[in-house]
């Protein structure tokens, strides 16, 4: 039997409906990220861009998880060193990172991260708390998370990310 999937205005989400039109269950899409060995799965529709490594200018008496300023098509966007907003150790030299570019208070804003994996359609009625023993510095950027296979994935909660300086 196969499914048809329904969208509706939100976009992210998704109702599939069998043949006989039975609600198979609402469905959240995330771009997958990777900062220092955890996945974290990004709302699809807060993404605007997805970058490789850029050239970023610093910016002068910015907070120090401010890495600069880099320009995207024209649009000047200020880059957000998220491993030491986390306050993680940097990335390795040899890792080059990418950079996703997200909006936040009508602003473009590009997170740094050490990598960006697949977008992923998951079911809402998998979507979990925060476990009682993750880490501090991933609880407080965390919505909750989803059991995968081989790895949990946790929920990046973007405006908190924003929460510095």
């Amino acid at each position: 039997m196969s499914a048809d999937i329904v969208r509706y205005a939100g976009g992210s989400n998704a109702l599939a409906r069998t043949g006989d039109g039975e609600v198979v269950g609402a469905q959240r899409q995330f771009v997958t990220v990777v900062i220092e060995r955890q996945t974290f799965g990004i709302p699809v529709l807060v993404v605007q861009d997805i970058l490789g490594p850029q050239k970023i200018t610093r910016v002068p008496l910015a907070p120090a998880e401010v890495a600069g300023a880099l320009n995207l098509r024209g649009r000047i966007v200020t880059a957000i060193n998220v491993r030491r907003r986390l306050g993680l150790a940097p990335r390795p030299a040899e890792m080059k990172g990418m950079n996703v570019v997200v909006e936040h208070d009508g602003e473009l804003y590009s997170l740094m991260v050490d990598g960006v994996g697949e977008v992923l359609s998951l079911d809402d009625a998998r979507f979990e708390r925060n476990p009682a023993n993750l880490a501090q510095h991933w609880r407080d950027v965390s919505l909750g998370v989803y059991r995968l296979n081989d790895k949990l994935l946790l929920v990046l909660d973007v405006e908190r990310l924003f929460e510095f300086g």
